[in-house]
C-alpha cells in the first residue's frame, strides 16, 4: 500500500512536470512567431499552467474566503486575456505554476508513524486460572489478572511482579540503553520487552490505560498540535489584491488607458516573491543532502531557524548506546587482573545480557579473547550468572546475588563501588568459591566527536539540554562532561512533552534530537524534530522532520547554521521582488511598460531570485 501511495504521489510530481513543459514549450514557440496551430501557441500555457491557478482561486473564495496569491494572478491573467495580451497571460501562468511545483516537491505530508506503535502493542496474553494457562487476547485482559510472561515475548498491560524475576529491556518507554532487573513487588509495562526470566504479574492498567496505548495518544497529540508555516505571498496576499485593483483602477481612471491598468496586475504578481521561498529550501535541502541528512518536512529548515534550545537524548544520540566496561577492580591489587577478567568473561560468555557481553568484548580487546572453558553453566534471571571455571566456583551478577548467596563485601569494596555509581556507572559483582573477587564498572560511553558539536551549537546560537530517560548520576556525569548546563533525567515520554508544551508558552521554539521509540512523541511536539538516521528506530524516524542518515552529530552545528543562512536569503529574495514590483509599477503607470514587458521583468526576477538562491547548494560555514 505505501508503495502505491508513493507511486501516484510521485506520478503526480511527474503530472506536473509534463504540464510546465508543455506550457513552456507553447511560449517558447509564441516568442519565435511558431504557429502551427490556428490560435496563439500561448493559450496553450494558459490552459495547462493556468487553469489549475484559476481553480485553487475559485475554490479558496467560494468555500472559505480565502484570499491568497492565486487569486490576484487569476484576475491578471483573465484581464490579460480580455485585452488580447496572450503572451503575458500564459508566462505569468507559468512562472506562478512553476513556483507551485517547487513548493508541493519540497513540502511532503507527515508521517506520524502511529501504525508502528500500534503494531508494538503486544495482541495476546497468557492469563493463569485455577493453575491452569489459557491465551487470551491483550484486549480481554482485566484489572486484577494474574498473568505469565515468558523469556523474549512482549509484557501485554501494565502490571506489577508477584512471583519470579527477569531482566526487562524499557527502551520503548525510557530509552534505557541496558535491561533492568526486576524482582516481586517491581512494575511493568505494556510493549517493554522480558528479555531472560519468565514471571507471573498482577495486571494493573489495561486497554486505554496501558503505557504503550498512551505513548500512541501522545504522538498523535503531538502531531496535532504542530502548527504549519503559510507561505509568505498568500499571508500577504489580501494587500497585495487590494493595493494592485487600487493601484489598476486609479491608474486606469486618471490615465483612460486600460492596457496601462493591465500591465500593473501583471508586475503585481508575485512571481519572484512565490518563488522566493521554496527556491531556497529546495537549494538548502540539496546542499544539506550531500552532507548525509535527510529533511523530511520542506518547512523544517525555516523553523529550524528559530529555534533558541536544542534538546538531546543521551543514549544513542550522544552517547553509543552500548555499554563498556570502564574500570576492572579486583578485590587484591596484586592479584592477576588478566586472569580475574578472562574467568568473569567466560561465564559471562554463555550470557545473552548486554553487560555481559560488554566483559567478553572488554577481554577479546585487552586479553586477545583467551577465556578458559566453563562448566555446570547457570543463568539468574534478575540476578546474573554462575559456573565452574577450572576448579572454581564463579558468581557474576548484582549485588543481590552476593547477598543471596552470603558472600560478604568488604566496606572498602563499598566505597569504591559508590564512587563509580555517582558517576553512572552499573557494576557487575563477582565472587569466586563465596569469597568477593572484585567488580567491573561499566557504563555508556560518549561519541568521540560529542564535545565539539555541543560546542559548535554553543557558538551556533542555540542553547544545548539534555532530555533523558536514564537515571540521574548518568545524566549528570555525562552532561559535566559535555558542559551542559539544563539536564533533565528519568523522563518518560509525557515528561519530555511536557517539558517542551513548557517552553512553547513561553515562546521558547525547541528542536528536539532523539532516536528511540520513546522519543517520537517529544520528536512530533517540537517545533523541530531531528531523529538518528542509522540506529534511530522506524518510529523515531517517522515522527521526526530531519534524519540524520549517517548518525553523525558532528552535522548539527552545519545544519543550524544553514537554515539561517536560508532564512536571510529568503529575505534578500523577499526584498529584492518587493522593490522590483514597486519599481514595476512606477513603470507601468507611466506608461513606459507594457504587460507583455512587464511580464518579461518578472520572469528575470524571477531568475535572479533562482539563482542567489542556488549559491545555498554549495555554501558551507567558512568558521
Amino acid at each position: 500500500m505505501e508503495k502505491i501511495e508513493a507511486w501516484l504521489e510521485w506520478g503526480g510530481v511527474k503530472k506536473d512536470i509534463a504540464l510546465l513543459v508543455i506550457g513552456g514549450l507553447s511560449l517558447l514557440c509564441s516568442l519565435l512567431k511558431i504557429q502551427p496551430f490556428p490560435f496563439h501557441m500561448a493559450w496553450i500555457a494558459v490552459a495547462v499552467c493556468g487553469i489549475p491557478i484559476l481553480l485553487e482561486a475559485v475554490i479558496g473564495l467560494v468555500t472559505a474566503f480565502d484570499i491568497k496569491a492565486d487569486v490576484l494572478v487569476s484576475i491578471a491573467l483573465i484581464a490579460s486575456l480580455l485585452i488580447g495580451e496572450y503572451f503575458a497571460a500564459g508566462e505569468v501562468a507559468f512562472i506562478m505554476q512553476l513556483g507551485a511545483l517547487l513548493e508541493d516537491m519540497t513540502v511532503s505530508k507527515a508521517r506520524a508513524g502511529i501504525e508502528k506503535l500500534v503494531h508494538l502493542t503486544p495482541r495476546t496474553a497468557r492469563r493463569i486460572s485455577e493453575n491452569q494457562e489459557e491465551i487470551i487476547s491483550a484486549e480481554a485482559v482485566q484489572v486484577g489478572d494474574l498473568l505469565r510472561v515468558l523469556p523474549g515475548e512482549t509484557i501485554p498491560v501494565d502490571g506489577i511482579i508477584r512471583d519470579g524475576q527477569t531482566s526487562v529491556n524499557q527502551a520503548v518507554m525510557t530509552g534505557e540503553s541496558l535491561p533492568v532487573d526486576k524482582g516481586v513487588g517491581d512494575e511493568v509495562a505494556s510493549g517493554t520487552v522480558n528479555q531472560f526470566g519468565s514471571f507471573d504479574m498482577e495486571a494493573t492498567k489495561v486497554g486505554e490505560d496501558s503505557s504503550i496505548q498512551r505513548m500512541i495518544r501522545l504522538v498523535q497529540s503531538a502531531d496535532a498540535g504542530k502548527a504549519k508555516i503559510v507561505g509568505i505571498a498568500d499571508r500577504w496576499a489580501t494587500w497585495i489584491v487590494v493595493i494592485a485593483l487600487l493601484s489598476a483602477a486609479l491608474t486606469w481612471w486618471i490615465s483612460g488607458e486600460i492596457i496601462r491598468a493591465v500591465t500593473i496586475l501583471v508586475v503585481f504578481c508575485p512571481c519572484a516573491l512565490v518563488l522566493a521561498t521554496p527556491t531556497a529550501i529546495m537549494a538548502a535541502i540539496g546542499n544539506v543532502t550531500k552532507h548525509g541528512i535527510l529533511v523530511r518536512e520542506g518547512d523544517a529548515l525555516e523553523r529550524l531557524a528559530g529555534v533558541s534550545k536544542i534538546s538531546f537524548d543521551k543514549t544513542g544520540t550522544l552517547t553509543y548506546g552500548a555499554p563498556q566496561v570502564r574500570a576492572v577492580c579486583p578485590a587484591e591489587t596484586e592479584r592477576d587482573v588478566r586472569r580475574f577478567i578472562c574467568s568473569i568473561a567466560a561465564v559471562e560468555a554463555r550470557s545473552e545480557h548486554p553487560l555481559g557481553k560488554a566483559i567478553v568484548r572488554c577481554c577479546q580487546e585487552r586479553e586477545s579473547g583467551d577465556m578458559p572453558s566453563v562448566s555446570a553453566f547457570r543463568m539468574i534471571p534478575g540476578r546474573g550468572v554462575s559456573g565452574e571455571v577450572k576448579g572454581v566456583w564463579i558468581l557474576a551478577g548484582n549485588a543481590q546475588l552476593l547477598e543471596e548467596a552470603g558472600v560478604p563485601i568488604p566496606e572498602q569494596a563499598k566505597a569504591e563501588m559508590q564512587r563509580y555509581v555517582q558517576e553512572g556507572c552499573t557494576l557487575i559483582l563477582a565472587a569466586e568459591d563465596n569469597r568477593y573477587a572484585g567488580f567491573f564498572a561499566l557504563a555508556d560511553t560518549l561519541r568521540e566527536d560529542a564535545v565539539q558539536t555541543i560546542e559548535a551549537v554553543k557558538r551556533a546560537g542555540v542553547t544545548p539540554v539534555l532530555l533523558t530517560g536514564d537515571h540521574e548520576n548518568a545524566a549528570r556525569h555525562i552532561a559535566d562532561g559535555l558542559g551542559i548546563a539544563e539536564v533533565h533525567a528519568e523522563c518518560l515520554p509525557e515528561d519530555k512533552l511536557r517539558w517542551i508544551a513548557e517552553n512553547q508558552t513561553t515562546h521558547t521554539q525547541v528542536c528536539m534530537i532523539g532516536d528511540g521509540i520513546n522519543d517520537a512523541p517529544a520528536l512530533k511536539k517540537a517545533y523541530v524534530g531531528i531523529a538518528m538516521g542509522g540506529i534511530g528506530s522506524d518510529i523515531a524516524i517517522d515522527a521526526a522532520d530531519i534524519v540524520l542518515v549517517q548518525d553523525d552529530i558532528r552535522e548539527i552545528p552545519h545544519l543550524l547554521r544553514l537554515s539561517k543562512r536560508m532564512m536571510l536569503t529568503i529575505r534578500c529574495n523577499l526584498t529584492f521582488s518587493m522593490m522590483l514590483n514597486f519599481v514595476a509599477i512606477l513603470l507601468a503607470m507611466t506608461g513606459v511598460l507594457h504587460p507583455v514587458l512587464g511580464a518579461l521583468v518578472h520572469n528575470a526576477g524571477s531568475v535572479v531570485v533562482i539563482l542567489h538562491s542556488a549559491w545555498l547548494l554549495h555554501w558551507k560555514n567558512k568558521k
